[in-house]
């Protein structure tokens, strides 16, 4: 019982460790030229499905993702460059759909802001932690001594 029990163990890890992603690709889209098809595969691995939005268009089975595989397919054959069938699919469903954004203004802002603000309030507390230093060693003035002493000696 403990043999067949540890050789399924095995087989069972060996079967996961072997295992690649699950791809939702279709036979029935795949391209005859392999050039291309690596192309649109290249090309699906950095566009998000738009229904699962945590996968690629690869690996979801939505139809909104096999949709944007053929699309991407399609235009590729028509004869696009891989930088046209991007700017083509994000036109048409926008930024959100690149799995990797691109760097411009907005994202630099987005991606900015936090560090602007961290830097600010360190700058912050560091000159409020310096003028409570300055204020906390001063000592008093020759006239505020006389007045100190004057009141302690009253209570």
């Amino acid at each position: 019982m403990k043999a067949r029990f540890s050789a399924a163990s095995l087989v069972l890890l060996l079967a996961l460790c072997f295992a690649g992603t699950a791809l939702a690709v279709k036979p029935d889209e795949m391209l005859a030229d392999p050039a291309l098809e690596a192309r649109a595969r290249a090309l699906s691995e950095g566009l998000r499905c738009m229904v699962c939005q945590n996968q690629s268009i690869d690996e979801s089975d939505a139809d909104l993702a096999r949709d944007l595989r053929i699309l991407v397919r399609q235009r590729l054959v028509a004869g696009d460059s891989d930088r046209q069938v991007m700017d083509y699919v994000v036109s048409r469903y926008g930024e959100f759909v690149l799995l990797k954004p691109r760097f411009d203004l907005r994202n630099a802002l987005l991606w900015g802001t936090p560090v602007i603000l961290l830097l600010a309030g360190g700058i912050f507390i560091a000159l409020n932690a310096r003028s409570r230093r300055t204020l906390a060693t001063k000592s008093l003035s020759a006239d505020e001594q006389t007045a100190l002493d004057a009141i302690l000696r009253r209570d």
